[in-house]
Formats: C-alpha cells, structure tokens, sequence
C-alpha cells in the first residue's frame, strides 16, 4: 500500500449555527488527510530518504538523518498562546510549519492510539482501523480500549498493516525509536510504532542525547522520539495552570537540547498528536451520559471520550437515538451517523469494511467547550480537566516546527 491519501480536505472554521438549531454537518472542519495531516508526516521523510513506496505528501525537503519529536498534547493553539514558556519553539513558528505556514491536521479523532496508529503507518484512521480512545469491537461485542489495550485482541489482526519504520528499516535506513522503556511491549508500539531498534531510556534528557547519537552514527538514519507528560498535566489540572506551562517550558528546553546536537545533513521535526481543551466544571459543560435519560435510550455501548464519542445503537436504535443525540447536543456538537461520517471524510477517503463497524452508529463530535461524560462507568475519564479527541481547531491542529542543521 502506497502511504498517504490521495484527497485534499480543508479544515475551515465552522459555521456558527442559528440558536437550539443543530449544527449543519458541512461546517464540521475535516482533517487534510493527503496534504496535511499526521499520517502524511512519514511517508514524506520516508520518500526523502528513498524508502520504496512512500508517497511525500508534505513539501518537506529531503534530509539524509531525519529525527521526529513527538510531543504528547502539544497543540498549535497552545504553543502560540504560550511563548513566554517556549521562547525556542515559538521562534520555530514562523518559519517551519510544514512550507505553507499552517499546522498539521492530526486526523479524526483527535486522541493519541489513533494520532500514533496514523504517524506510524502512515495510514489514515479509515485504514488502520484504531478510530478512537475506545471502540466496539464487531467479533466480540466488547467496547476496547485501544491505548491499553483492554480487553485483549490480537494486535495484528486489529492493524495488520506494517508501519513506516519497519519500510524504512527494510530499506537500509538506520531507523529506531528513542523513548521511555515500559513502551517497548506494548500493543500500540507492535503495531504503529515497530520497525529498527528500540532503545528506552527513563530520563527525557537522555532520550534527546541518544537521538542526536543514534542519527550521527549513520549516513542515513530515521529516528523517533516521544514525550508523554505535557499531555498527562494538561488532563489533570488544566491548560491554565502551573503545572502544564511548567511541563511546556520543559518541553521547549528539551527540544532545543536536541537541535542543538544535530549533526551535519539532519533535519529534526517537532509535532504533536492531539491538542486540548479546558471542559469547565458544571452540568451545563459535562453532560453526564450515565444520568441522562434521552441520551443513553437505546444506547447498547458509550466508545469514544468526552469530547468525541462513539454511540453504539441496540438493534433498530439507531435512527432514534441519532435524532435524540441531535437535538440534545444541538449547536453543542456535530453530530452524524456512521454513515454520514465516513461520507464526509471524517475517518479518511476510505474506510474499510473490516473497521466501519468499529465507527457508532452515530458519532458525536463536541464544538462548544463541552464533554459527554460518563461519571460511572468512566469515573477517572469523567474527572479530567483537560479533554482532547474533537474536530475544533484547539484539538485538530498540531505544529510542524523544523530546524536543520
């Protein structure tokens, strides 16, 4: 399979919608599958570097050792609203964002499992078929989380696709992934982010002195790097707080720490998978799944999370709880069939059969800063501050940033 859609679907702002009217499905942004999204971030440094079947998407100038940061959480609308605590990302801001000067898409929805499974297939979620937090699993009937992988499924039979790492590894390229060591067994690394030599180390500042090592000890090399924390603090106490502008500045530290250790004929890209939004405390912002009786009518399974869900009919439901969903949410959030989402790109150009029953019968995508919590059976999810996993620009767009050296 060549790596990258082949359609160009622009992420607009929306449309604000006539008061208690819902919102017209067309104003929902679609991510730039094919020219601008997460999962045309390798196949484009893959084609640089000449591995065999990549398609560039991105007009991104080829380097011979290639370094991608990702940066958990990280999001374009944050880091410009943030420069005080990243002096060195925001100086990148304007000259590195992908040649066109705007963010990335991170693809739909905008939540990590399904952000990694796109950076490291370079497939669409349409494709590689993680297209959520949680998501039904058709076989079993049993609602699978898909960061922790719970409960088990064979990992390969869920993504049977080979990542880009394991192409550029096949081709000759020094290619490996630098990061904290409990991710090396994990389902999510077998199947999105395998491929070379896996090398964990504990200390983040460690990680960034063995990336610039592992790129200047080959002619050409591919090297990945990840840190999670930034994303963790956002969750847990908010955007607004001390604790997420103290973890940004130790992110703008870190990626400097790298650059600044480049060798000669390398590029270094620092990305994100998802942004975040603050979801204020209240009934009115955190509408309770498990308290509502409209919304959780012929509901068989809640998927997703609070800011994105996956709404799973009883047999012949489907119809009514869609046309409940959408006139409870109204100008609140998008809201579609399975049907209406896979026309309209969300997922990608194409979905495939093996994962369209993955997708809610309806789906649920929030505009407004609110959440569809779920507070028991989702007691930990439902107490977050910080929620990712929408359509709005603060969760969709991520940074590009380059510097070469």
């Amino acid at each position: 399979m060549t790596r990258g859609s082949t359609q160009d679907t622009r992420n607009t702002p929306p449309a604000p919608p006539e008061p208690g009217e819902p919102l017209d499905l067309r104003t929902a942004p679609v991510p730039r599958y094919g020219t601008g999204s997460l999962a045309d971030l390798l196949p484009s440094l893959a084609a640089g570097l000449g591995v065999p079947g990549m398609r560039a998407g991105l007009p991104l100038a080829p380097a011979d050792r290639v370094c991608v940061f990702l940066v958990d959480g990280l999001g374009w609308e944050a880091l410009k609203a943030h420069p005080d605590e990243a002096p060195f990302l925001t100086s990148l801001l304007a000259s590195s964002t992908n040649g066109t000067g705007t963010p990335l898409t991170s693809g739909f929805p905008s939540t990590t499992a399904t952000s990694l499974a796109s950076v490291g297939t370079g497939l669409t979620p349409g494709a590689h078929g993680l297209p959520g937090y949680t998501a039904l699993n058709p076989e079993t009937g049993a609602l699978m989380n898909q960061l922790r992988w719970q409960p088990w499924t064979d990992p390969h039979a869920w993504q049977p696709y080979p990542t880009v790492f394991q192409a550029a590894d096949a081709a000759g390229i020094a290619t490996c992934q630098v990061t904290a060591p409990h991710f090396e067994h994990t389902p999510l690394t077998k199947i999105a982010l395998s491929g070379g030599t896996f090398l964990g180390r504990l200390a983040a500042e460690d990680r960034m002195d063995l990336a610039a090592e592992r790129l200047a000890a080959s002619d050409r090399a591919l090297v990945y790097t990840y840190y999670a924390e930034l994303d963790g603090n956002g969750h847990r106490y908010g955007m607004d707080s001390d604790a997420w502008r103290g973890q940004l500045a130790h992110v703008d530290r870190l990626a400097q720490r790298l650059a600044e250790q480049l060798p000669p004929r390398s590029a270094l890209y620092v990305t994100a998978d998802h942004g975040m939004v603050d979801v204020p405390t209240g009934h009115e912002a955190r509408i309770d799944f498990d308290e509502d009786w409209e919304l959780s009518a012929g509901v068989a399974a809640l998927g997703g999370e609070g800011r994105m869900r996956h709404v799973y009919a009883v047999p012949g439901a489907g119809g009514d709880v869609h046309a409940v969903w959408r006139e409870v949410l109204a100008e609140q959030a998008w809201v579609a069939t399975r049907e209406q989402a896979v026309e309209l790109g969300w997922f990608g150009p194409e979905v495939e059969d093996r994962v369209r029953g993955r997708i809610g019968d309806v789906v649920a995508a929030m505009r407004a800063d609110v959440a569809v919590v779920a507070t028991r059976r989702e007691p930990k999810e439902s107490a977050l501050v910080g929620m990712h996993g929408s359509a709005t620009p603060a969760e969709q767009f991520v940074p590009l940033l380059e510097v070469r050296s």
